[in-house]
């Protein structure tokens, strides 16, 4: 059963396992501590009365094991293979989430606003139905800052019209403030496209995944992890700041896009992730 799904039902899941029916919830998100004590109390009974739960992250499961609930599995998303980004000039930035407060969108265009002197283009591709008054705050901060010509809202796309994005970006960005693991991470490491996200979510597992060892043992992204504590201009700047030096310096440029081209093939794929969730409803391994 989805985690969305499962809790919001513990006494189904109670009920259910008093039959003696063996229910695993797939966790992608734990509930946020913001929803209030009822939705944490919810969480906690329908997963105690699960027969197994699995994450799709170890930030997930580190969560969950922190509120006392059950050791969780832990699955990680695996990654379609896509051939690498051609890329664009001047060169493109992408960010693919819908528009959402968590996704923070408005940072990213307050980061941007602060290289408008700089030659670049950028997309922000997700759903605006979701939650519409957000969606306006981020058109209307686009105009505030005078990107209306640079920046654009393309909405939610699919196929052909999402790989065309992936295909003329440079490099992509989530700065969501909250996520368990971010695919969108993979599925840009999947192009060869560096990402930039945030320090403290999961989505710098999803980083992690596929980064490389330098020749004295230290790690090297694919991008960049930035520390934002939700500061407003101070995390404008941050990002901003990290934006310039690689629009300006080459040889960064080069560097993140060389290990985001080597790191298109140390992403797990969906049969090692099908293996584990096996594993885990089956007990074995």
């Amino acid at each position: 059963m989805d985690g969305l799904v499962a809790v919001g039902a513990p006494d189904e899941l109670e009920f259910a396992a008093k039959a003696g029916r063996q229910i695993s919830v797939l966790v992608h998100m734990p509930v946020p501590e913001t929803s209030g004590p009822e939705a944490l109390q919810k969480e906690a009974r329908a997963l105690r009365a699960a027969a197994g739960v699995i994450c799709t992250s170890s930030s997930a499961a580190g969560i969950l094991k922190a509120r006392g609930l059950p050791n969780a599995r832990v699955a990680l998303p695996g990654a379609d293979p896509a051939p690498p980004a051609t890329g664009s000039r001047p060169p493109h930035l992408l960010a693919v989430a819908a528009l959402l407060p968590n996704k923070d969108q408005r940072l990213t265009v307050a980061g941007l606003a602060g290289i408008k002197d700089l030659e670049w283009t950028a997309s922000l591709v997700g759903s605006e139905q979701v939650d519409p008054a957000y969606a306006r705050q981020v058109e209307e901060a686009i105009a505030r800052s005078g990107l209306a010509g640079r920046v654009q809202l393309r909405g939610e796309l699919t196929g052909d019209a999402l790989e065309a994005e992936w295909n003329r970006a440079d490099l992509s960005l989530l700065v969501s403030r909250e996520e368990a693991f971010g695919m969108v991470v993979t599925e840009s490491l999947a192009r060869g496209v560096p990402v930039v996200v945030r320090l403290g979510t999961g989505a710098v597992e999803a980083l992690d995944l596929a980064s490389l060892k330098d020749a004295d043992g230290g790690m090297r992204l694919p991008g960049a992890a930035l520390t934002l504590p939700r500061g407003g201009e101070a995390d404008a700047a941050v990002l901003g700041r990290t934006l310039r030096q690689w629009l300006e310096n080459h040889a960064v440029q080069r560097d993140w896009r060389s290990r985001a081209l080597e790191a298109r093939g140390l992403l797990p794929d969906w049969e090692k992730t099908a293996g584990n969730v096996v594993r885990a409803l089956t007990g074995a391994g």
